[in-house]
């Protein structure tokens, strides 16, 4: 949130500096993310003075410059080259001097210096609007009015207006501070209370409000009293519309706000400066006279003030006349009721809505408005009226017109102030501090909350309409500690920390050493958002995912039911920027839905590779990233846990290609791939990704399940054997192995593939596989006739299962 420095200094009762300001916010909770200079004219015309010019002869050396002489209210004219078509002896024109910075629309800064053109020196520049940021305009240097002073700096004719921003990080409950007098309110509580003296903000005065007129013409009615729980107005009529004074468009676009007329302009000031967001509807589209709070059918079509049709949901809350829609309540104007040059007279809407319904509508219909984003966070109920009043005052001054009607204030079920009681041994268990009655008294009523009763260890108070977050003592203790300071809660000598202690801490160790060695393997942590944008999601995936219901933005909808599509933006983000060797890797949770209320989230460990696991250098070319690597990667990850390596089996996967997966008990633990092009395409990524998605929780409760058996190594030595085989150049080594595995020899520790062979002289489409063998007898020293014996059986397992033919 944006706000204003000179705009909040109208309701502060002091003076006090931009930087102790920023920290008095930064204090009470309201974080000062900034704090910047702004000028409505860059450089605000410093160092500019208005010249005469005494004379203007051509150039010698040049058809289109002049020379002339100006008078600059200095001692003697200056001699300036000016190449303007526009310029004459006789006019005031805005000058340049040497040494001055003058700050163009478009381009950097330039500070002047005499200089010579061709051939003559030049002592300053004669200048056009956008060479000092007064304008887009290049046709010929400004002409001033015939009475402007030489000499007389530019800034006192056009009064650039500048300002200090200030831009708050504001949290979800601080909707109290979402405009500048309610920012004020915060800072006169913190100088009150740390200066001693009361200080209370200066509110807009509204003694002068009168209707000049008593008639009721608009008849105001609520339908839907849950969306809607208040609705004031009053009616305007004889206004002009025209242009705002400069005041205005400077406040308004100090932060942000484009001036589009004074009644529009009128509003948004109101909304900034109480907070409280108005609409001006043209009294002539009220048909009937009647204004009718309601829900239209389902479907049903509206045209807002951005010439675009919608149709409305059921749950909308509509703005109507006796016939038709006007407005999408608390979100955007209709087309047909809004202000437009012709507008002579109004009605001025100021209400309270349902905070949820307006956020639900606000994003359906993708509407994000200022006035949206202020009732989304909940409203000061008690504040409509005042906001009418303060508007209306403003327009019968910008725009003139008579108030014709009263306020009419529809309020169908007025509620009581919320009460919360604190006891002072509590808020002393929370802050750490003791705080004196008399001070936690002060506090609260500078925040506005009302002192019902004290006690000797307690304090009732009323919370103010414009604290709906207040609820519990807790937020009490909270509004008491950010007015005196989070820094003034003294630390203890001593702190007692009481360790949580874990009956087993296996999972988290293994968590750590998997992350070691995946750290000592090149991997960088990554944690990836858990919410994410449904359009990476097919039709089916999404019949399951989590939706969001108050999602913050229309590209963060839903919770994440695959961690591939967060870790995929993570490496278009590096390999955009020029950083294509990533090895990333992620522990997330993903979530589904089988049912409504039926959640389920489920852990996972996710690699994501690409690049080369080798740059080239002088000793020999680079090697590319491939599957056998990410294969062997995640293989190793298994003894870690204290598995076995385990057995790999082919994947179907719709997202991945060449994949692989470990299935153990019906339930998969891993599955491994590269990332199909189409996905490699949707995150504009150029090069090959390799995926790898570990079921973490389930591999660790297989881990648990494992039980750990000790023993002595070995006191034999393993025997190594080799054969080559020819087989179908088709035939996929899992099916060899398997094979060899089901010869169930119980004293082969290992078989390894060490060589793959092809030619045309082994036979069409054929291959040659060299494998190794490793046989150990704990027991004893093996023979050669029970080796051969063991290696006979593998090549008649060989011979049968994959028709292999031994090569001698």
């Amino acid at each position: 949130m944006t706000i204003s420095y000179n705009w909040l200094c109208d309701y502060l009762p002091v003076s006090v500096e931009p930087e102790r300001l920023s920290r008095i916010l930064t204090s009470v909770g309201l974080e000062v993310e900034h704090l910047e200079t702004y000028e409505s004219i860059k450089g605000g015309l410093k160092d500019l003075v208005i010249g005469e010019v005494l004379e203007c002869i051509p150039h010698p050396n040049a058809d289109k410059l002049k020379l002339t002489k100006v008078n600059t209210g200095g001692a003697e004219p200056l001699s300036i080259v000016c190449g303007a078509s526009n310029v004459a002896a006789g006019q005031k024109v805005i000058v340049a001097l040497p040494g001055t910075t003058i700050y163009p629309v478009k381009g950097e800064p330039i500070t002047l210096r005499i200089a010579k053109i061709r051939g003559v020196e030049s002592h300053g520049m004669i200048c056009a609007e956008d060479e000092i940021g007064l304008g887009e305009n290049h046709d010929g240097i400004i002409v001033l009015p015939a009475d402007a002073k030489p000499g007389t700096p530019a800034a006192n004719l056009f009064h650039p207006y500048s300002d200090h921003l200030i831009e708050i990080g504001l949290t979800p409950n601080h909707m109290d501070a979402m405009s500048h007098w309610g920012v004020a309110r915060d800072v006169c509580a913190w100088l009150s209370h740390h200066e001693n003296k009361e200080y209370r903000p200066k509110f807009p005065s509204l003694n002068a409000f009168k209707p000049d007129q008593t008639g009721n013409p608009v008849d105001i009615s609520i339908l839907n009293t849950k969306s809607c729980g208040r609705y004031s107005g009053l009616t305007i009529k004889g206004i002009t519309i025209r242009e705002s004074p400069q005041w205005m468009k400077d406040r308004l676009k100090a932060i942000g706000i484009r001036s589009i007329n004074n009644i529009v302009d009128i509003t948004n000031f109101v909304l900034h400066e109480l907070g409280q967001p108005l609409h001006a509807f043209d009294l002539d589209a009220i048909t009937g006279g009647k204004i009718i709070v309601k829900n239209l059918p389902e479907g049903t079509p509206f045209v807002t003030l951005d010439e675009k049709e919608r149709k409305l949901s059921a749950e909308d809350l509509i703005i109507c006349n006796a016939k038709e829609g006007m407005a999408i309540a608390g979100v955007f104007g209709g087309l047909h009721s809004g202000i437009t040059g012709k507008t002579r007279d109004i009605f001025l809407e100021s209400a309270w809505f349902n905070p949820t319904d307006i956020r639900k509508t606000s994003f359906r219909h993708g509407l994000r408005t200022d006035a949206a984003t202020h009732f989304e966070k909940g409203m000061d109920i008690s504040g409509t009226v005042n906001a009418l009043k303060r508007a209306a005052l403003l327009i019968k001054e910008l725009a003139g017109g008579e108030i014709a009607s009263g306020i009419v204030d529809v309020y169908p079920a007025s509620a009581d102030k919320v009460e919360v009681s604190l006891k002072y041994h509590y808020l002393k268990k929370l802050s750490g501090k003791s705080y004196h009655p008399d001070t936690v008294k002060n506090i609260l009523q500078s925040l506005g909350f009302e002192i019902i009763k004290e006690g000797i260890d307690v304090i009732h108070v009323a919370v103010p309409w414009h604290k709906p977050d207040i609820r519990l003592p807790a937020d009490l203790v909270e509004e008491i500690m950010r007015i005196d300071g989070l820094d003034n809660i003294a630390i203890p000598a001593a702190i007692t920390i009481s360790p949580s202690v874990e009956a087993d801490t296996s999972q988290a160790s293994w968590k750590s050493a998997v992350a070691h060695y995946l750290v000592g393997q090149g991997f960088n942590e990554i944690l990836t958002n858990s919410i994410t944008n449904s359009a990476y999601f097919s039709g089916e995936e999404l019949e399951t995912t989590v939706k969001m219901i108050n999602n913050l933005t229309a590209e963060l909808n839903v919770l994440r039911p695959s961690l591939l599509e967060t870790g995929l933006e993570s490496v278009s983000f590096n390999l955009n920027r020029k950083n294509g060797q990533l090895r990333f890797f992620e522990f997330g949770k993903t979530y589904s839905t089988a049912d409504v209320g039926d959640y389920r989230e489920t852990n996972h460990l996710c690699l994501y590779l690409t690049g080369t696991l080798q740059e080239d250098s002088w000793k020999g070319k680079g090697k590319g990233m491939d599957f056998f690597y990410v294969k062997g990667l995640c293989e190793r990850i298994f003894p870690i846990l204290g598995l076995r390596t385990p057995d790999w089996q082919p994947l179907q996967h719709p997202k991945l290609r060449s994949g692989l997966a470990v299935v153990q008990e019906g339930r998969t633990l891993l599955e491994i791939g590269s990332v199909k092009p189409e996905g490699l395409k949707r995150f504009d990524c150029k090069q090959e990704v390799f995926f790898a998605d570990f079921r973490w929780a389930d591999l660790l409760e297989t881990a648990l399940k494992k039980k750990i058996e000790f023993r002595e190594l070995p006191r034999q030595l393993p025997v190594y054997r080799d054969l080559a085989i020819i087989v179908d150049q088709s035939l996929a080594y899992e099916r060899v192995e398997k094979a060899i595995r089901g010869a169930k020899l119980d004293k082969l520790q290992e078989v390894k593939l060490f060589d793959i062979f092809e030619s045309e002289k082994l036979g069409k489409d054929k291959k040659s596989l060299a494998i190794s063998f490793t046989f150990l007898d704990e027991e004893k020293t093996l023979t050669d006739k029970e080796i051969d014996g063991m290696v006979g059986r593998i090549m008649g397992a060989l011979e049968k299962e994959v028709q292999a033919e031994i090569r001698k």
